[in-house]
Formats: C-alpha cells, sequence, structure tokens
C-alpha cells in the first residue's frame, strides 16, 4: 500500500501541475508551482503544497483563486486519473523558500559582523 500510495501522490502533483498550467484560465491565479502532494493511508483527502511567486496580496489572492478552482481541478483530475475515489483537494501554502532565505540572509550576515 505505501509504494501505491506514494506512485498516486506523484502522480497527482504531475497532472495538476499541467492542469494549472494549461487547462486553468483564471487570471487570480498567479505564478504557482506545486511542491508536494501528500495523501491520507485511504487516499481520500489530498494536502497540495504550493509555492506561489510574488507579495502577500498576490499570495492570498492566488490562494483563493485556487480554492474557488478546486471543484474543476478535482473534475479534470478524475477525466486523467484512473482512481475509484478522487481525494478531496486541500490547498496549503508553502513557504519553505521564504524561510530557508531568511535563515540564510541572517546567518550571511552573522558572518559579516564576525569579519569586522
Amino acid at each position: 500500500m505505501r509504494y501505491r500510495k506514494l506512485r498516486v501522490q506523484d502522480q497527482l502533483r504531475e497532472e495538476m501541475s499541467q492542469i494549472l498550467f494549461k487547462d486553468i484560465r483564471d487570471p487570480g491565479i498567479g505564478f504557482v508551482t506545486i511542491m508536494e502532494v501528500k495523501l491520507t493511508e485511504d487516499l481520500k483527502i489530498a494536502k497540495v503544497y504550493c509555492s506561489i511567486y510574488g507579495d502577500e496580496a498576490e499570495k492570498a489572492k492566488s490562494m483563493a483563486a485556487l480554492n474557488r478552482s478546486k471543484g474543476y481541478i478535482k473534475f479534470l483530475l478524475g477525466q486523467r486519473i484512473r482512481l475509484k475515489y478522487i481525494p478531496e483537494i486541500n490547498f496549503v501554502l508553502d513557504d519553505t523558500f521564504e524561510k530557508a532565505a531568511r535563515i540564510e540572509e541572517i546567518l550571511k550576515k552573522e558572518r559579516d559582523a564576525k569579519k569586522d
């Protein structure tokens, strides 16, 4: 079961990326990258971690547009993937890169302070 879950997660990530890139025409969705999909053990709920380029207002606007498009995305997934149940989609903003950049900036300031 574990291997199947990993394969389904990868396939969902790939298909959602393609759907957002090609099929969704919502102008509210900005530059969105699907980073990871995590499924529950019964494959019925999917947490979709996405990274959005832009400031806080653009991120909020894109998240609202993604949440508005959940039903259509699920419909398109149902046409592309053969599963008994298409999982419910929950979008989560992944801010890992922002945190890493902030930590890197702090470490750089510390190194520069030690040089002086």
